[in-house]
């Protein structure tokens, strides 16, 4: 990839959104070249990998069951509307499951896999020339604030993705605008959370990224919806997830307006 591509200034909506998918690119590129931190990437998304297979199973498993249950109403119709109606109620569970799947992946995995990441994130750094304004935080604190903005951000994914499971009811738009709406408020969150290891490290929280990201919101979203739809492909989180703090890194430098070329 041209690194002087991606380092070099860029204008247009469609311009940066197309950066930030590059970032996720170069994140990978740089991710790959280390046999060592990829092994060290894989461990915790395999661990978290397991844990939500093992869930959306039993979400499956059980899902006739819960459509039955949230459509009582459907009792007395004829079998053929009634079974079309919890097809259609099982499906949306079933898509709104993996929709916060997806996000809560992603929370879980980096409380997990916090030192891993961490690890990878400092590399690239060096990489790169070092961490400007870097700040020593210990273990725990940093642990114990990455779970609670975790916390927040899973908590506001929440509130996001109870509309949108609403919307997919409704015929056509459920199907074609509500899962575009789905993937940008997906990778917003994504970017927010993914970037939270470099921002720790300059001793930033929470708010501070989330206004920083808003200055080129464009940006943020080229590399969260990336992420988004990596993660939607089968074992992609598993096998994405450490290129993507990789590639989070490069954002958070890249919105901080520090280099991104390799010294």
């Amino acid at each position: 990839m041209d690194v002087s591509r991606i380092a070099s200034p860029v204008t247009g909506v469609v311009g940066r959104f197309f950066l930030g998918v590059r970032l996720l690119l170069r994140g990978l590129g740089l991710y790959v070249r280390s046999p060592k931190l990829m092994l060290l990437g894989i461990i915790p998304a395999l661990i978290s990998g397991v844990l939500f297979v093992a869930a959306f199973a039993a979400l499956v498993y059980f899902v006739d069951d819960i459509a039955a249950l949230v459509t009582p109403f459907a009792d007395d119709w004829s079998a053929t509307t009634r079974n079309l109606v919890r097809v259609i109620a099982g499906l949306a569970f079933l898509g709104l499951g993996g929709l916060l799947g997806v996000l809560t992946f992603t929370a879980v995995t980096l409380v997990i896999g916090d030192p891993f990441y961490e690890k990878i994130s400092e590399r690239v750094e060096e990489r790169l020339g070092g961490t400007p304004g870097a700040v020593e935080v210990p273990f725990w604190s940093s642990l114990r604030r990455s779970l609670a903005d975790s916390v927040r951000l899973v908590a506001l994914t929440a509130l996001v993705g109870i509309p949108l499971f609403a919307a997919g009811f409704i015929p056509v738009i459920g199907q074609t605008v509500v899962p575009v709406i789905g993937a940008a408020v997906g990778g917003w969150f994504l970017a927010l959370e993914l970037v939270g290891a470099p921002f720790y490290r300059r001793g930033m929280r929470l708010p501070d990224r989330r206004s920083v990201l808003k200055a080129d919101r464009p940006m943020a979203l080229g590399f969260g919806v990336a992420v988004f739809v990596c993660f939607l492909i089968p074992l992609g989180a598993v096998l994405i997830m450490p290129a993507a703090v990789a590639g989070a890194t490069l954002l958070a430098r890249r919105s901080l307006g520090q280099t991104i070329v390799e010294h």
